[in-house]
């Protein structure tokens, strides 16, 4: 209760009626999280000042971009701020299992929203910059996808790494391979689909009746791939999910092998975020690259 002050919790009240309860609960990044209830509904709720702030507001942005695109998306219902803290309330989600069935229906739906969203947009990138975590994301409109990837996603990462101390000096090379055969390893104009960006399967909830339910977005126009790759990070997510996806939209050829690529900058946004405990995956993608 101590992030809420009395003018936020009056905002909160007026948009979404009055409170009865305010439960914390766990949240990341600098942000304090509540379960508020009023008499006749629940709801998440996201509370943050300074850099936890300015996440949170492009979190907002990125979950509306999304809605205007999918139904499978949390719930906007008010975002404010008061006494230099922002606020951002979702409906609650009532979890329930994860099941096959839940899963197709998630593939079926990133795969028509990385479809139909494409084409409204010709360029890569977003109107907004936001965050891969608490790592700043820049989303400067580009017209080649290759140019995207290494100016604004590997490079800016790269950068991080030295900074913190985490790079080691054998992967330079590797990396320079990387960025010289950057334009024949990527495709130069694949459809740019609006990206969740950090589809990881912590980033999706499911309903109690099983429908999917992405949160935590960190969006952009991109290659759908890139999403597409970042599912076999971190694990969670099953054949159903796939079969679904091809089906709906199948991915080109020689997807398999851009994998690694693509999440290289994960790899990297994560050894900046938490240590050198994953340097030994970054070498490992960038060892591919020794020839």
């Amino acid at each position: 209760m101590s992030a809420v002050s009395v003018a936020l919790r009056g905002d909160l009240e007026a948009a979404l009626g009055q409170i009865q309860t305010m439960q914390p609960l766990a949240a990341g990044h600098g942000a304090d999280a509540f379960r508020l209830e009023t008499p006749s509904s629940r709801f998440f709720v996201k509370v943050g000042r300074g850099h936890a702030a300015a996440q949170i507001r492009a979190e907002a942005t990125g979950l509306h971009a999304l809605l205007a695109h999918s139904p499978m998306v949390a719930q906007v219902r008010w975002t404010g701020d008061a006494d230099g803290a922002t606020a951002l309330a979702l409906d609650w989600v009532e979890q329930g299992r994860r099941t096959p069935r839940g899963e197709a229906q998630l593939g079926e739906g990133l795969a028509e929203l990385h479809r139909y969203s494409a084409a409204e947009a010709t360029r890569y990138g977003f109107a907004a910059d936001n965050f891969i975590g608490a790592t700043p994301q820049r989303n400067t409109s580009t017209g080649a996808w290759p140019a995207f990837f290494r100016d604004y996603r590997l490079m800016p990462q790269v950068a991080l790494a030295r900074q913190n101390g985490y790079w080691q000096t054998c992967w330079t090379p590797w990396l320079e391979q990387v960025y010289r055969r950057l334009d024949d390893l990527l495709p130069s104009h694949p459809p740019p689909s609006l990206l969740h960006g950090d589809l990881w399967s912590g980033n999706v909830l499911y309903r109690a009746d099983g429908s999917p339910v992405l949160i935590d977005p960190a969006v952009y126009h991109g290659d759908r791939e890139a999403d597409l790759a970042m599912t076999r990070l971190f694990g969670g997510f099953g054949r159903a999910f796939y079969e679904a996806y091809e089906a709906t939209w199948p991915p080109d050829g020689g997807a398999e092998e851009r994998v690694g690529l693509y999440n290289l900058y994960h790899l990297l946004n994560h050894l900046n975020l938490f240590g050198s405990g994953y340097a030994g995956s970054v070498e490992g993608v960038l060892k591919k690259f020794r020839h």
